[in-house]
């Protein structure tokens, strides 16, 4: 027979003693011998090793009492196979020799075999007693396994096992784990006697599920009941203080800590330290962890997880290097920490090393896999983050969220909805989070089918009501150009004091040109007493831009500092500057420009370059074309910007000059395209494309369209083409614009009289609009664009910006 004598490394918990008092003195004397040998050489395996040869040798191997000593001191160096082998010597084992066993197996974490031992007991009709029930519980907690473990309290029931305490602290704590807190509450109502690890696991309960207050009342009569609590119990109620979030009950409850003599335990401390971190209380929890009289791996995991949590990465990376300069050591939780630290500061090459130092250290799991996930997606390496995502054979709702979140981050909306239908056809079920990376993809397309089947998701699984989906659903019918519906949203949350909502709402009047409003919802914002922050003027002062309402932006943003505290950003003064250079006031945009408290940056001067370009002030352009090289010679959207400036005053060398020097820098201009979606896809355009199947059809429909805005007067205004080519060129260039191929596509494959939906990622050029509006008129159909500036909804001839974008 091969050795059983393997050693294996884990990390050992405390467990009771299967022995019982005055049992020991009853022994012959050279049993007395061996198990003093025994507890001297408990904590080296070789030790172990020989005092069991010398058992063997002195014939009592046989011996259950000593077998079950054997079995202990085995198990409590991890070397499992050996304490089996003991175990394995009897065909009859009495309980505490399996109950020995049993604990070795769950100290180790080797749940299954906890099970298939249990099992076999019962199999073979041994003594199974509440030990042995405790063990199995806390086997079938640890490994998720409800049906067994239910079948185990059933047949606890049955012997009247519930109302042992230690029996019934586990079923109580199983029950809790499986969100069963009613029948963990009448398990803990039957205890007739009930101390405080049971009163710990009924407390701890309510906590994980939630019910902060009935924590609170159980302690209240935990302490009338006479029952002193223990570290335990205080850290369940620092758990909930952090779950209520109240910072001064959390305060209160550090003075009960103290006041109970518990101010040095590292349980209770590491606890505090959680707490004040999730509250945002950073100075407080630095000043408890650096005042530990010691600290634990897990301590120093608090300290750097709270600083990560409160956006200090930097300083949870110095905490990093004291821990390994100490010797302490780090787990997988430390690694994790630090790699959501990476995700929010984008700190890809960090992370990196990261990545490589958990490969070598840890085996993969889930939790360690989903934040390398996270890392990548955040720092738009998506195929490394689709790399590591396909390779995990485990994912849980969480993965697939982060791996839809970086897609839709990234640009790649279709793609994140394509994942999205992969984890239902796996039957993963998304959770909120899921719903809102989706709703903002589905806002990206402008895809209002998806949209509001995502919208229905939401609404059956009672999510719809929370305040970030509402947000993200007013976001995405504003984006999909039903500002109805986003104003419906918006009245069902509008009773929230959530500012985010409010300003989601006045965004979307905003790109709509509706001005008015948008300040409308402003005012009734502060009469309903909620503080505006920067993101409401930002919002404020585009929607003023957007609808020609020069003197009220300037008035906003007046008020901001005067009567709210809010300091204009730079992003404020660039919207104020686009503001007046929009409305061709540039005498008072480069008077504001002066006067700004700081150097103006590049969103400063592109405001001011767009507004050049709109009323072709050539010099002006110019001018503030070179300070934005001076300041960012690697942006391809000056060069193009410049470029088109050039090009309307028909200056062809320095139109040629400035491509030269994008192309001889390696910069390039981002193609414009138009999305339009009919039946259950999104179809993309791009200029002049003849990659689509249907594009023979697109363009010969287009040559109808354009047979019959001529016949009704339209001229074309080749201005628009900034390229050196003769006039009949340019014309068929236009009619190769993308908005154009998607609208005719969308009048190919869509109803008579349906509405049209068209996004492009660039501003539309006036050319388009003017046909657009035609089209409209022609063919009896409403058209909603949204460019990169604003909707325009055409109708009838008309356009809802007034030809002001």
């Amino acid at each position: 027979m091969p050795s059983p004598f393997h050693f294996i490394a884990n990390k050992p918990f405390s467990t009771c003693n299967p022995l019982k008092d005055g049992q020991f003195n009853q022994l012959p004397i050279i049993i007395h011998k061996f198990l003093s040998l025994l507890r001297e050489s408990s904590k080296n395996l070789i030790w172990v090793k020989s005092t069991h040869a010398q058992i063997i040798t002195n014939s009592l191997s046989t011996d259950q009492f000593v077998a079950t000593k054997l079995v202990k001191a085995y198990s409590d160096l991890r070397s499992l196979e050996a304490a089996r082998y003991v175990f394995d010597q009897f065909f009859q084992p009495k309980g505490l020799l399996c109950n020995a066993m049993l604990c070795g197996y769950l100290q180790s974490g080797r749940y299954r075999e906890t099970l298939e031992l249990f099992g076999l007991m019962r199999s073979r009709n041994l003594e199974v007693d509440s030990c042995s029930c405790t063990f199995a519980l806390k086997a079938c907690a640890s490994s998720l396994d409800y049906e067994m473990g239910m079948e185990i309290i059933s047949s606890a029931v049955e012997k009247g096992m519930e109302k042992n305490r230690f029996v019934g602290s586990s079923m109580i704590s199983f029950l809790v784990k499986f969100g069963k807190i009613g029948e963990a509450q009448r398990v803990f109502d039957g205890m007739p006697n009930k101390d405080v690890v049971c009163w710990n696991s009924i407390i701890g309960g309510y906590v994980q599920a939630g019910c902060f207050d009935v924590a609170f009342q159980l302690f209240f009569e935990m302490h009338g009941s006479g029952i002193k609590p223990s570290p335990i119990t205080m850290t369940s109620l620092i758990q909930a203080c952090g779950g209520i979030g109240n910072l001064k009950l959390g305060k209160c409850m550090h003075g009960c800590v103290l006041g109970l003599g518990m101010g040095n335990d590292i349980l209770v401390l590491t606890s505090f330290v959680d707490m004040y971190s999730k509250m945002g209380d950073i100075e407080s929890a630095r000043w408890v962890f650096y005042k530990m009289p010691t600290r634990n791996l897990v301590s120093w995991n608090a300290m750097i997880s709270g600083c990560v949590r409160n956006g200090l990465v930097g300083e949870s990376f110095d905490l990093f290097h004291r821990l390994v300069r100490s010797s302490g050591g780090f787990d997988l939780t430390t690694i994790v920490s630090l790699l959501q630290g990476c995700s929010q500061t984008a700190g890809l090459a960090t992370g990196k090393i990261l990545h490589g130092c958990a490969i070598r250290s840890f085996e993969s799991n889930l939790i360690l896999s989903t934040a390398i996930v996270d890392l990548y997606s955040k720092c738009g390496s998506l195929k490394q983050a689709t790399f590591v995502f396909n390779r995990m054979k485990d994912r849980n709702v969480i993965t697939w969220t982060a791996m839809l979140v970086g897609l839709a981050q990234n640009g790649h909306a279709e793609d994140a909805l394509r994942l999205f239908a992969q984890m239902q056809e796996e039957g993963i079920a998304a959770n909120s989070v899921t719903f809102v990376s989706l709703v903002h993809s589905c806002a990206h397309l402008g895809s209002l089918k998806r949209g509001r089947s995502i919208h229905g998701h939401l609404f059956r699984l009672g999510f719809v009501f929370d305040i970030v989906n509402m947000t993200a659903l007013v976001d995405m019918y504003a984006k999909c150009g039903k500002i109805n519906l986003a104003e419906r949203i918006f009245s069902h949350g509008s009773i929230s004091k959530d500012v985010v909502l409010w300003n989601s709402m006045i965004t979307g009047y905003g790109m709509h040109g509706h001005g008015y409003q948008a300040v409308g919802v402003y005012h009734k914002m502060i009469e309903e007493g909620l503080k505006p922050n920067q993101t409401t003027f930002l919002s404020l002062l585009s929607a003023c831009s957007h609808s020609r309402l020069v003197e009220q932006g300037i008035s906003l943003f007046n008020s901001m500092e005067r009567d709210h505290n809010i300091r204009p950003i730079e992003k404020h003064y660039a919207c104020l500057v686009d503001l007046l250079s929009r409305a061709g006031r540039f005498e008072e945009a480069q008077a504001l420009i002066e006067k700004m408290p700081f150097q103006p940056g590049t969103a400063v001067l592109e405001a001011l370059l767009s507004g050049c370009r709109t009323h072709k002030n050539i010099n002006l352009g110019i001018q503030t074309s070179d300070k934005l090289l001076a300041l960012d010679a690697m942006n391809p959207g000056i060069y193009v910007m410049l470029s088109n400036i050039y090009a309307e005053a028909r200056r062809w060398d320095k139109v040629d000059y400035i491509r030269g020097l994008m192309r001889n820098r390696g910069l390039k201009k981002t193609p414009g395209y138009s999305l339009v979606e009919t039946g259950n896809r999104v179809h993309t355009f791009f200029a002049g494309d003849n990659s689509h199947p249907n594009w023979e059809e697109i363009y010969h429909f287009l040559e109808s369209l354009r047979s019959a805005v001529e016949t009704s007067g339209y001229v074309p205004d080749t201005s628009c083409v900034l390229r050196d080519v003769d006039e009949e060129m340019k014309v068929r260039m236009l009619w190769g614009h993308s908005e154009r191929l998607a609208i005719a596509f969308g009048l190919l494959t869509t109803p008579a009289g349906s509405l049209i939906r068209i996004t492009k990622n660039l501003r539309v050029c006036g050319d388009c609009h003017t046909v657009t509006k035609y089209i409209s008129k022609i063919v009896k159909r409403e058209i909603i664009v949204r460019d990169a500036n604003r909707f325009h909804h055409f109708s009838n001839g008309e356009c809802s910006c007034g030809d002001y974008w």
